[in-house]
């Protein structure tokens, strides 16, 4: 395709600006989002942050979609988004990422979840498509038992 031929479209938001450190988000159809600069007194999400939470969402919905088109709907499902930031010049962008999918559920099916990640990560997570051109990213998933816990560093 050339570029004459692809389709594209707009995503926006407005942002205010609070006189501070935050600013508040929000898009077209009312959602909103806090961040800025973090502090005790003031926490929010980080802009860098964001970013991950981006990737997140979108490789959550597209995961939990496919999965509940195969019938294998988790009791409960989470996810921990890591990026490897450069701190020694600017701008300090994220050189890699690790995305850990956390799926309860005492039948769901292991290659029915590697497959639901696959298709995410490779077709359909359009900020890991983004992403990626930025370094790579890595995911791993575990399937735990229905009452199993994890512990928060684990």
């Amino acid at each position: 395709m050339t570029e004459a031929t692809l389709t594209h479209t707009w995503k926006e938001i407005n942002v205010d600006w609070d006189g501070g450190d935050t600013y508040l988000a929000v898009n077209k159809m009312g959602g909103t989002v806090r961040t800025g600069r973090s502090t005790p007194d003031n926490p929010v999400v980080g802009p860098m942050e964001m970013v991950l939470v981006g990737l997140a969402g979108c490789t959550a919905l597209d995961v939990i979609d496919i999965l509940t088109k195969k019938r294998q709907v988790p009791l409960d499902f989470k996810m921990r988004v890591r990026g490897k930031q450069r701190t020694d010049v600017y701008p300090k962008v994220y050189t890699e990422f690790h995305v850990e999918y956390l799926l309860w559920g005492d039948h769901l099916q292991e290659k029915d979840v590697e497959r639901a990640i696959e298709l995410s990560v490779e077709k359909y997570c359009s900020v890991g498509g983004t992403l990626v051109k930025a370094g790579p990213i890595l995911h791993s998933y575990r399937i735990l038992k229905t009452m199993e816990q994890i512990e928060q560093n684990d």
